[in-house]
């Protein structure tokens, strides 16, 4: 691999760090080109690419290309080598998929190495010595991956020794602290910067439960053409209540108006949906309810029912109240697949003892 060209990929979260380490860069002469990959999990404040990379560009002056690497990233999740975090988190495997990545992008973009906002010593799982060398080895970047705000502490990189990037300009950073951050800051007249954040929800201690629960059941129905719909999957996992009224048997309500419409834009054909006729109330999602269905009922012996009761009265207990109570009233329910049948009817709420048997 040429190391003749004074261009880097950097790996680009939108943090403090990340931005320091692509201004250092630039500031030695190096053209950087940003790499922000998103998936479910990481791109809240990405609202359109096009925008974030024009922000990116205005407020820091670094060129940032948006990717989605849903897909891939997901189907790691199913068995990372290096395990989870405290909650759902594959830190180091992620790691290791992002610099993965973004070795592969270095002959489209012509770029000589890889560069990283990583802290020596910042993270406890990810960003401690002998980890930093683990991901750099397994991901297939020894030697390219320059971390220029801990560089002096490290290692030289190929850049270094062959004189793409002085060394002696590069930083000892290391620790949890941010005053040598907020110094560089100053230095590079950056005054608007997101606050240290989590960023990730699979460290999400709440939404670890429900992924851990229910992944296992996406992973054994969504097989190998269903990539798209495992997508979908993890972004429904996102939003609004989640219950288990069977085993096996995954159903959604909407919390606001904008869960309401995310759950009608990933619904499949084979989900069930159901919503309250005469007053105001939850969006619900049966996921791939006639694909599972029949097995299920005769299991659990319910009829159906039995089921559409318990789904419809789910609905009721968390819809509009009538004199401060949940009441009965009228549910539409929309069977997906083959039967593809709608009917309404007057069901009762589900009982607060019942509703939390069956939440997630």
């Amino acid at each position: 691999m040429s190391l003749g060209r004074r261009r880097a990929l950097a790996l680009f979260s939108g943090g403090l760090d990340s931005i320091l380490a692509c201004r250092v860069l630039m500031e030695q002469g190096v053209e950087v080109v940003a790499l922000r990959f998103i998936t479910p999990f990481f791109d809240g404040d990405v609202a359109g690419a096009a925008d974030y990379s024009a922000t990116m560009q205005a407020k820091y002056g670094i060129h940032v290309q948006v990717l989605d690497v849903s897909r891939d990233y997901i189907n790691m999740l199913r068995a990372p080598q290096h395990g989870f975090g405290r909650h759902f988190n594959p830190c180091i495997d992620c790691k290791i998929f992002m610099l993965r990545q973004a070795r592969a992008l270095m002959p489209e973009f012509q770029a000589s190495f890889l560069a990283t906002g990583e802290v020596l010593g910042q993270r406890p799982m990810s960003q401690r010595r002998d980890t930093l060398h683990l991901i750099e080895r397994e991901s297939g970047c020894a030697g390219i991956l320059l971390r220029p705000l801990s560089a002096r502490l490290l290692p030289p990189t190929k850049p270094e020794l062959t004189g793409l990037v002085d060394r002696e300009r590069l930083y000892r950073l290391a620790g949890r602290g941010r005053k040598e951050q907020q110094a560089l800051a100053e230095h590079f007249n950056i005054v608007d910067y997101p606050a240290p954040a989590g960023g990730c929800l699979l460290a999400d201690v709440n939404l670890a439960l429900r992924f851990r629960r229910l992944s296992p059941g996406i992973f054994g129905v969504v097989r190998d053409n269903g990539g798209d719909s495992l997508v979908d999957d993890f972004r429904l996992l996102l939003l609004g209540r989640h219950f288990e009224p069977l085993p096996g048997l995954w159903f959604i309500l909407g919390r606001d108006q904008k869960d309401n419409e995310r759950l009608l834009a990933l619904r499949e054909p084979g989900d069930w949906l159901l919503h309250m006729v005469d007053r105001p109330g939850p969006v619900a999602l049966l996921r791939r309810g006639e694909r599972v269905m029949p097995n299920l009922l005769a299991e659990n012996g319910l009829d159906m029912a039995g089921l559409e009761a318990r789904l419809a009265g789910l609905v009721l207990r968390y819809g509009k109240k009538v004199a401060g109570q949940p009441a009965s009233g009228l549910v539409r329910i929309e069977r997906g697949g083959p039967s593809r049948v709608s009917r309404e009817e007057v069901f009762a709420p589900l009982a607060d003892e019942l509703v939390q048997d069956l939440v997630v």
